[in-house]
C-alpha cells in the first residue's frame, strides 16, 4: 500500500512541478495579470476545450455536446425533479404507451427565422430516422413508427412497442433536437446540414477550425435573452497551457467535458482558486468513471473473468480518489451508484486486495515463472493494452497507478493515450482489450447506458462474449418494454421493472466487464464574479444562459 501511495504522490507531483515549471518565477506577474484580464472581461465566457466544436450537425455524434446544447433545444428536459416542458408545453401518453402527443410551444423561431412548428418536428425526426443505424444505440430509434402532425403546433410519435424510457431519450442532447429544415441538405441530415441553426439561447456565429468557436446570445429567445452575451470556446491542450492562460486572463473558464476529460488537475484548480480570483464549482455525483473490458476479445487474456477480476481487486481505489482527485471523486464499487434509479442493488462487494487478485490468476492457470515478472497460460503472456484519453491529465495519472499495480501481480499493461473520438471507435468497433470510459450520466441511467450493452455501436463487444449473454440481451428488451415498475402489479407484465433491472446489473457486475473506478462530477473553474453556475442532470451540457457576472 505505501510503495503505491509512493508511486501515485510522485506522478501526481511530476504533473504538478511540470505545469508549474515554466511559469514559477513569473507567478507573482502573472496573478496580476490575470487580475487585469478577468476584469476586463464584463460579459463574456471564454473556455478551454481540448478538441474543436467539430460538426455541429445535430444528428451525428461528432459535435461538442457543450456547444450542441447551446444552440438546439429538444421537446422535454429532464430536470432533478422529472422530465419537465422544454420545447413541448405539455405531451399525453396513451394507454398502451405505444402513443405520444406532444402540444408544442408557440411562436417560438430557429435562428434563421424559420417557424418552430409540428412539420419541423416531423421533418428533424424523419430525417435523424433515415440514419436510423448510426442511431441504433438509442432504443427509441428503433421503435419510432410514424411522425404525424395533427395540426400546427400539435405532434404526434407512433410506437411500434410501448418503450418507457421515450421521454428521457427525447430529452437527450442529442440526436432528438431540432435544426432549421433550411439546413437540411438532401432533404435530410444524414449527408450533413447547410448551416447550424437551432432555437438554443445561443447562435454560433463564427468557427476557426482548431481554434476557437464563437457563439452570440441569441436575442430572441423564447427562454428570455441570457446575460452573458458572447461564449467563446477556445482549442487549448490540456495541462500547462490552459493552466498557463488562467493564469493569463486569455481565458476564463474551464469545465470536464464530455467525455470527462479535464483540461487542468485538481492541484491546479486549487492554485487558482486560492489565487482569490477564480472559483472551484462541483457538481453532485453524475456518473462512474470505469475501465471497459472487452469480453469478446478471445485471443487476448481479457477474454477471462478471472483476468477481468483480478484487474478489479488489484486496483486501489482509496488511492485514486484521495491522492488524483484530492476526493473530489469518491470510490466506486458498482457500475452505478446506488442514488441512480434501479441500481440500489446487493452485490457481491470486491474490495482492494491484491494477494487475491494473485491467488485468483494461479486458480485459473495464470503463473508467474521464475525470473519472470509477467505471468503465462500455455506459451501466452499476461499482456494487454488499455486505452486513455490523452486530452485527460488525470485519466493518464490513474493509468499509470494502474499500470504500476498490475504489474506487481504480474499482470502487463500497455499504455495508449488516443483523442477521445478515436477511443469512441475503438468501443464500437471492437479494436480494444481496456479503455476507459464513463456511464452516461444521471439523468440518463441506469436505462441508457444498459441499452448500450446491446449496440453494435456502443458495449456489445463489452458484453457478448460473456456466457449468458443471450439471457442479459432479452432482460435488457423486456425492461425497456415495461409499462409497470410496480412489483404488486408484475404478474400482470411478467417480471417487474425493478427486478429486471436487478438481474441485468448482477450479471454484468459478476462476470467484472465494466470496472468501476470513481465516481465522477463535472468541475467549473470561473472568476468568481461569475454568479448563477448550476448544473443540469447531465455532465454534458452547462446552462450558460443561467450566468451572469455580478
Amino acid at each position: 500500500m505505501r510503495k503505491r501511495r509512493a508511486f501515485i504522490r510522485i506522478v501526481t507531483m511530476v504533473a504538478v512541478i511540470a505545469m508549474g515549471s515554466g511559469c514559477a518565477q513569473n507567478a507573482t506577474k502573472e496573478n496580476s495579470q490575470a487580475a487585469s484580464s478577468v476584469s476586463k472581461i464584463n460579459n463574456e465566457i471564454i473556455y478551454a476545450s481540448a478538441k474543436d466544436i467539430n460538426d455541429m450537425n445535430p444528428h451525428l455524434y461528432t459535435g461538442s455536446m457543450p456547444a450542441q446544447g447551446m444552440v438546439y433545444e429538444s421537446l422535454v428536459e429532464n430536470t432533478a425533479e422529472g422530465i419537465k416542458p422544454l420545447l413541448a408545453e405539455s405531451w399525453d401518453i396513451s394507454k398502451d404507451g405505444k402513443t405520444y402527443t406532444f402540444h408544442l410551444r408557440k411562436g417560438v423561431k430557429f435562428h434563421d427565422g424559420e417557424p418552430f412548428n409540428a412539420e419541423a418536428v416531423k421533418q428533424n425526426i424523419e430525417a435523424i430516422q433515415a440514419n436510423a443505424e448510426k442511431h441504433a444505440w438509442i432504443k427509441l430509434s428503433t421503435k419510432l413508427k410514424d411522425v404525424k402532425v395533427k395540426d400546427e403546433y400539435t405532434v404526434e410519435l407512433d410506437l411500434s412497442d410501448a418503450y418507457y424510457p421515450t421521454l428521457v431519450e427525447l430529452s437527450m442532447t442529442r440526436p432528438y433536437v431540432f435544426i432549421s429544415p433550411k439546413d437540411f441538405k438532401n432533404g435530410g441530415t444524414r449527408d450533413g446540414v447547410n448551416g447550424f441553426h437551432g432555437t438554443g439561447p445561443y447562435k454560433l456565429i463564427g468557427h476557426k477550425v482548431e481554434e476557437n468557436a464563437t457563439f452570440e446570445a441569441n436575442t430572441e429567445y423564447w427562454g428570455g435573452v441570457p446575460a452573458i452575451q458572447k461564449i467563446t470556446a477556445k482549442v487549448l491542450p490540456a495541462g500547462e497551457t490552459t493552466y498557463l492562460a488562467l493564469q493569463k486572463g486569455e481565458i476564463n473558464f474551464v469545465f470536464t467535458d464530455d467525455r470527462g476529460a479535464d483540461s487542468i488537475d485538481v492541484e491546479a484548480m486549487d492554485q487558482l482558486a486560492a489565487s482569490g480570483e477564480y472559483q472551484v464549482v462541483r457538481s453532485d455525483a453524475m456518473n462512474t468513471a470505469m475501465i471497459v473490458a472487452n469480453s469478446s476479445r478471445q485471443n487476448s487474456p481479457v477474454h477471462e473473468k478471472a483476468v477481468r477480476e483480478a484487474l478489479w481487486i488489484g486496483i486501489d481505489r482509496e488511492t485514486i480518489s484521495k491522492d488524483i482527485f484530492n476526493g473530489t471523486q469518491t470510490v466506486a464499487s458498482t457500475l452505478f451508484s446506488s442514488n441512480v434509479n434501479y441500481a440500489n442493488v446487493d452485490l457481491k462487494v470486491r474490495t482492494y486486495d491484491p494477494e487475491a487478485a494473485k491467488r485468483l490468476l494461479d486458480q485459473a492457470g495464470w503463473t508467474l515463472a521464475e525470473g519472470k515478472t509477467v505471468r503465462a497460460k500455455n506459451g501466452q503472456p499476461l499482456a494487454m493494452k488499455l486505452y486513455y484519453d490523452s486530452n485527460s491529465s488525470s485519466q493518464k495519472m490513474q493509468a499509470e497507478f494502474i499500470q504500476y499495480a498490475m504489474k506487481e501481480i504480474g499482470m502487463e499493461l500497455d499504455l495508449t493515450g488516443e483523442e477521445s473520438s478515436s477511443i469512441a471507435n475503438r468501443r464500437a468497433t471492437g479494436e480494444y482489450d481496456l479503455l476507459f470510459n464513463q456511464t452516461w450520466g444521471l439523468a440518463y441511467d441506469p436505462q441508457s447506458t444498459i441499452a448500450a450493452f446491446t449496440s453494435d455501436s456502443a458495449y456489445k463487444h463489452t458484453t457478448s462474449g460473456i456466457a449468458e449473454a443471450d439471457e442479459l440481451y432479452r432482460k435488457i428488451d423486456q425492461v425497456m418494454s415495461s409499462t409497470d415498475d410496480d412489483s404488486a402489479t408484475a404478474s400482470q407484465h411478467g417480471e417487474s421493472r425493478k427486478a429486471l433491472y436487478a438481474d441485468i446489473l448482477k450479471v454484468v457486475h459478476d462476470e467484472a466487464v465494466f470496472i468501476p473506478l470513481t465516481n465522477g462530477r463535472v468541475t467549473i473553474v470561473a472568476p468568481k464574479r461569475l454568479q448563477g453556475i448550476t448544473f443540469k442532470q447531465t455532465q454534458y451540457e452547462l446552462p450558460f444562459e443561467k450566468m451572469k457576472f455580478e
